[in-house]
Formats: C-alpha cells, structure tokens, sequence
C-alpha cells in the first residue's frame, strides 16, 4: 500500500507516482494504465511533455475511479503570466479530459522573466480559490528562488520538485523546504539522469554504486527499489519514470521492507552535491520560449 504524504492545505498525495517525462505519446496511455492497474494512484506529467492527453487516455481507460488517482502537471514558461498561465490551465485540463487537476506547480523558475513567474504563480493562487486546481506548488526552485517568491505572493508552495537523487540531495534545500511545510518531490529519483545516454559519459552511474549495491543484496531488492525507499522512509515524494511494464511494478514493489537509520545515513553520506541535470539558475531562453499547443 502507498505512503501517503499529508500537504501544507490538508490535501493528501500518494507519495509514490508514475513519471512521464521522456515518455512518447505512443506509448504514455498504456504506461498510465499499466500503472494505475499496478496499483500507482499517483501520475506525474507536464505540458512540455507533449503527452498530457495520453495521460487522460490512460487514466479513463483504466477504470480506475477518478476520485482515487492523483493527477500533477506543469505549466511552461511560455505560459509565464498570470492570463496565459490561467489559459495554460483551460489547455491542460482539456488535454487531460479533467474538470480539476490535483496539483499544478510551474515548471522552472525562469530566472529571466522572473516577474512573469511571479505572476503564473498569482495565477495558481487564482485557481486554488476558485477551486479548479486541489494544491499548487513549483519544480526546479532553490531556496533562493523560493525566499523571491514568498515575497511577492500569499501561499506557500505545497510541492517543489526537483532533482534529487543519492548523488544530489540537496540537503539545504530539503531543510528550507521542510521549514516551510512544502513536500519535495524528486525527479529522477533514483538518478535516471546520471546514466542517460548524451549526458556526459564521464557520469558516474548511481545504479551501479557499490554501497546501493550492497543493501539491495541485503533486502533481496533491485537498486532501485532500494533508493525509493530511502526517498519515502525520509518523508519525501518520487516519481520513477518507465514505460515499461514489468519495471512500473517493480518500483511500485517497495513497501514491505524498511532501511534501518544506518542504512539512511550509508545512502546520504554519497551526495557529492553536483548537479547532472540543468541549472535552474541558467535561463534557456530558445526552450523556455518552446510554445505549448492549444490542443
């Protein structure tokens, strides 16, 4: 059975998802409802995904009741703004086939534009009062970018999503996140992107560590199984992401063994506090100007 991870407005998340980033539409709808059959209540998707309609397709083909599943997405920089970011929501919500969405968090601080942050986000405060949204929050943000928000707007973040992983935890930020009542939620969780083709060879691959290793040959766990439940025996969100059948079962396969404390600290102590995925402190003004389809 999932953990279940109380927010900051009362709202319950399943703290365990199904990512789908990097998912073709092809293949996103089955992923979606291999899932949800597995037993996921949680999916995790995005407008620059290009496949929030597959995600719909897949929840309303699984039969699975609406009213259990927990559905976040992300709004894109070319929707910065409080009117686009409002139409980026009618344009979610219609891709998805969903009247309300449970959390809807910006995707990148855009450091760039930040006023237009600011102003997407006023525009998610808009739609948690009117109802049409159940929890909002962020991805990406430093606890820099968090302290410029909080002094331009009302509610706190319920979510930031970010990278972590045992190569990165982000110890402060989890700290400043913690502070103020807001779940950190890790992408590539169980450091997908430290052995991604084309992003650097010279990566060490965090699924072949040996002190993961060792404690996956203890519990007769894979690797991953392993570091997903170090991020939920910490209190924190994770979404893995696969299309694959059989590996969206076994990540889902984590809640009948617990890590000891110092099996905890084994896995804290190999942060090495780089970064394998972008800056979110680099704008990338050509991606952040990527126009997200009306339908």
């Amino acid at each position: 059975m999932d953990i279940t991870l109380t927010l900051n407005n009362g709202v319950l998340m399943p703290a365990l998802g199904l990512g789908v980033f990097q998912s073709s539409p092809e293949e996103t709808a089955a992923a979606v409802r291999s899932a949800l059959e597995t037993g996921y209540r949680h999916i995790d998707t995005a407008a620059m995904y290009g496949n929030e309609r597959q995600v719909g397709e897949g929840i309303h083909a699984s039969g699975v009741d609406r009213s259990e599943i927990f559905v976040e997405t992300k709004i894109w920089v070319s929707d910065y703004g409080r009117e686009q970011t409002l139409n980026a929501f009618a344009k979610a919500s219609r891709k998805l086939g969903l009247e309300q969405i449970d959390l809807l968090i910006l995707h990148q601080p855009a450091t760039d534009r930040f006023e237009k942050t600011i102003g997407a986000y006023q525009a998610l405060e808009q739609l948690l009062a009117d109802g049409r949204v159940r929890s909002i929050g962020v991805s990406n943000f430093t606890p820099q970018h968090l302290k410029d928000l909080f002094a331009a707007t009302q509610i706190v973040p319920a979510v930031n999503q970010v990278e972590l992983h045992p190569y990165f935890a982000q110890p402060e930020l989890q700290r400043v996140d913690a502070e103020h009542g807001i779940v950190t939620q890790a992408w590539s969780p169980i450091g997908g992107i430290t052995f991604y083709p084309g992003w650097g060879e010279e990566r060490k691959n965090v699924m072949q560590d040996g002190t993961i290793g060792a404690l996956a040959r203890q519990y007769g766990k894979s690797p991953a199984q392993v570091m997903l439940r170090w991020h939920l025996q910490q209190g924190r969100s994770a979404i893995p992401k696969s299309v694959n059948p059989g590996r969206i079962a076994e990540n889902f396969d984590v809640f009948d063994f617990e890590l000891t404390p110092q099996d905890l600290a084994a896995i804290d102590a190999l942060d090495a506090g780089v970064r394998s995925g972008p800056d979110p402190d680099v704008p990338r003004p050509e991606r952040f100007d990527t126009v997200i389809p009306q339908d």
